[in-house]
Parts: structure tokens; sequence; C-alpha cells
């Protein structure tokens, strides 16, 4: 009934993104095997970046985060 005027393409036409985006970030969320592989590798270091940042007396210091050997992948800055 409100589709016309709230519905997924009304709403793409207003910001600047394809339905097929909207669909696809759907699909990802209902299905994570169809997250790239970096999407999965920063989802399972989520929960290790929390516990530094938790440890860290919830200061952001992106170079105490880095600098945790724990957590096995260390990234650039830039990235």
């Amino acid at each position: 009934m409100h589709r016309a005027e709230h519905g997924v393409e009304p709403i793409c036409t207003v910001l600047p993104i394809a339905p097929s985006t909207y669909y696809e970030h759907l699909a990802k969320r209902a299905n994570p095997a169809r997250l790239s592989d970096r999407a999965r590798r920063d989802a399972a270091l989520r929960s290790e970046v929390r516990r530094v940042f938790e440890e860290n007396w919830r200061v952001v210091n992106g170079g105490a985060i880095l600098d945790q050997g724990s957590c096995g992948v260390v990234r650039s800055r830039a990235a």
C-alpha cells in the first residue's frame, strides 16, 4: 500500500544508491558466506578489538589495538 512512497526503490532514488545494493546487503546479512574474506576476518577480529578497547579504559588508541599480538593480524592504519 505504501510501497510506492516508502519502498526500497523510492528511498534509493532519494539516496544515491541502486536498489540492487540494498538487496545485496540484505542477502549478506542473511547468509554470511556471501561476505568477502576481509569482511569475515573483520567480524572475527571485532571481539578482540573490543576486548583491547575495554582493557584500555575505553580510550581510542589505534596503536594499542594494532600492537596486540594476540589478534594475529596487524592491519595498516591506512587500511
